[in-house]
């Protein structure tokens, strides 16, 4: 079967790999259609450091092909969303709802794809740049069959992430003020989550003026091109700020347009050793930096959820969509994806 694999070096798109039967608690997914995320990418510049070699792709949506023993809540020809988050469903975080915080779903990469008997990593627990793939089977959500699984792909990642941090981790409440540094995939998920839940005031800040119109389209009220500019809509700052583009000076900037008791969101991923700076002065005001994993999602939760908020015409997915991609174009892809060409481009088999 076809998938994108990387060797450590570059990324090649092969038409020999194959894949293990599922099984006790797993699901085989016939994958219909992937979002490229900017993780990816990462994995490729070494951002995120992952062993090789790895089946790439995480934000995907398909069929159910097969279940293993046990799997009960889907059955094969569901349509499902797929997430990365391999909790086990049973340690003290899952318990409390808190399942990106389960230990057992960071970090350890299964195998199971191999080629020319060789076994390939698992990214993120996913791997959805493959005509097929394996999950546990929490990670597979049912969907409604008439949601398009080319928009129901970006629900597992950027939509869970972005609307996620709004909703579960900053709790942002009718009538606040929020500012979205970066309006790429993530970012815009923000700007809706933000509109989701009543903002009075969404301040998008992008260097890309080409990006007004999708911005004020996900929900921005205003739109700047530099951060320079939001003490004049703002004067006293913002109640939040949602940091998407992983840059250390700009996580400084998110703490510093804070209002009273404002939080900043890191949601951008810099490298690994980056480093950032602030004046702790700046915080004494009941003030916050809040990292974010997944949004704090509940993906069997959420992902219904936000379903279900899209077929209300409330949250946009099609929209998101800027252009899609046979797998064999995927160099392609990657290239719009890291110029910045695309919102979000959908790699479809």
């Amino acid at each position: 079967m076809r998938g994108v694999v990387f060797d450590g070096k570059q990324p090649q798109v092969v038409d020999d790999l194959e894949i293990r039967d599922p099984g006790p608690g797993e699901v085989l997914v016939a994958v219909a259609a992937a979002g490229l995320c900017h993780s990816d990418l990462s994995v490729i510049d070494g951002t995120i450091p992952f062993p090789v070699p790895v089946v790439l792709g995480h934000e995907g949506a398909g069929v159910v092909e097969a279940v293993g023993a046990g799997v009960g809540h889907v059955a094969p020809g569901d349509h499902v969303s797929l997430s990365t988050l391999a909790n086990c469903g049973a340690c003290a975080d899952c318990d409390r709802g808190r399942p990106t915080m389960c230990r057992k779903a960071i970090g350890r990469p299964g195998r199971p794809f191999s080629r020319g008997g060789e076994p390939l990593f698992q990214f993120a627990s996913n791997s959805a740049f493959a005509e097929r793939t394996i999950v546990k089977a929490v990670q597979a959500v049912r969907i409604p069959s008439d949601l398009p699984l080319t928009s129901a792909a970006l629900i597992g990642c950027g939509v869970l992430t972005g609307v996620g941090a709004v909703l579960n981790r900053a709790k942002v409440d009718r009538g606040d003020t929020v500012v979205v540094i970066g309006t790429g995939g993530i970012g815009l998920n923000v700007l809706q989550g933000a509109r989701i839940a009543g903002a009075s005031a969404i301040v998008a800040v992008d260097s890309n003026p080409a990006k007004e119109a999708v911005a004020r389209q996900f929900g921005a009220t205003d739109f700047l091109e530099s951060a320079a500019g939001v003490r004049e809509i703002l004067p006293t700052g913002a109640d939040h700020v949602f940091e998407c583009v992983g840059h250390v000076g700009l996580i400084r900037q998110a703490i510093e347009l804070l209002d009273r008791h404002g939080q900043a969101i890191i949601l951008g991923m810099p490298a690994a050793t980056a480093e950032a700076s602030f004046v702790p002065a700046a915080m004494f005001l009941d003030k916050s930096i809040l990292g974010c994993r997944y949004g704090s999602s509940r993906p069997q939760h959420d992902i219904a959820l936000y379903a279900e908020l899209y077929r209300q015409g409330r949250l946009l997915l099609d929209e998101l969509v800027t252009e899609t991609y046979r797998i064999e174009d995927f160099a392609k892809a990657a290239d719009d994806a890291h110029h910045g060409r695309v919102a979000r481009g959908v790699l479809t088999f």
